[in-house]
């Protein structure tokens, strides 16, 4: 019998279709690497220095406020400190995995690498524990191949590709990612705790250092579960 994680509900889903929806996100935000490669390499970041970020850190956003960081004057600390609180969001992410894949653990340090917002969406996006296995190795393992060469090959090119505005390249991660999520927000609650998430670290993006706004989003679902369990209670 096939094992429900996700919606007992759902019927059980093609494995083909798992590596087609997985495969459509890796290669589609893997093509944003071209944008880190630019970026990085025009705040002053050498070859291997933007390289070894992509094969290490391998968070895109930790990666861009990073180098953004740097390429606004700020010092190495500062710029790693953002990042890092960028980052921590993934720990988050990885309480939840662990449940759902249920990895043997000697693969679990190995899978952590690949635990980032899209490999966390396809996951959480499957009916039964095979489909979420499938569907995060075949995001982390296409998106980790197609983010490396595309760091590499932006960082060679910098000069030729020039401005990564005009390319819109470094949308490409957000916007898979909210169409990934927008389906899954099926009640009022959830809806609200995006909505007041996305006024938080809208707003607070101009005050705050890099990565903090994210993490003071967060705030967004304790505060709207409070004002609905005050509200049940009249």
């Amino acid at each position: 019998m096939t094992e429900a994680v996700v919606d007992t509900r759902s019927p059980e889903k093609p494995d083909a279709a798992v590596v087609r929806d997985a495969l459509g996100v890796g290669v589609a935000v893997g093509l944003s690497g071209f944008a880190f490669g630019v970026t990085s390499a025009g705040s002053g970041l050498s070859l291997l220095q933007t390289c070894a970020l992509s094969l290490l850190v391998f968070t895109g956003a930790s990666q861009f406020a990073l180098v953004g960081a740097l390429a606004a004057g700020g010092g190495p600390l500062t710029a790693a400190a953002g990042a890092f609180f960028l980052g921590v969001r993934n720990a988050f992410y990885g309480l939840r995995l662990s449940q759902l894949l249920a990895l043997p653990r000697a693969v679990r340090p190995f899978a952590a690498q690949w635990v980032i917002d899209e490999t966390t969406a396809v996951a959480l996006a499957q009916p039964t524990r095979r489909s979420v296995r499938i569907g995060f190795t075949v995001t982390g393992l296409s998106l980790y191949v197609l983010w490396n060469l595309t760091t590499l090959a932006g960082a060679l090119g910098a000069q030729a590709i020039g401005d990564t505005d005009a390319w819109g390249l470094d949308a490409a991660g957000p916007a898979v990612f909210l169409a990934l999520l927008a389906p899954m927000l099926r009640t009022v609650t959830e809806r609200a705790v995006a909505g007041l998430a996305v006024l938080l670290g809208l707003g607070l993006l101009p005050v705050l250092p890099a990565g903090v706004p994210v993490l003071a989003a967060a705030l967004a679902a304790p505060v709207v579960l409070w004002l609905r369990g005050r509200r049940e209670q009249r």
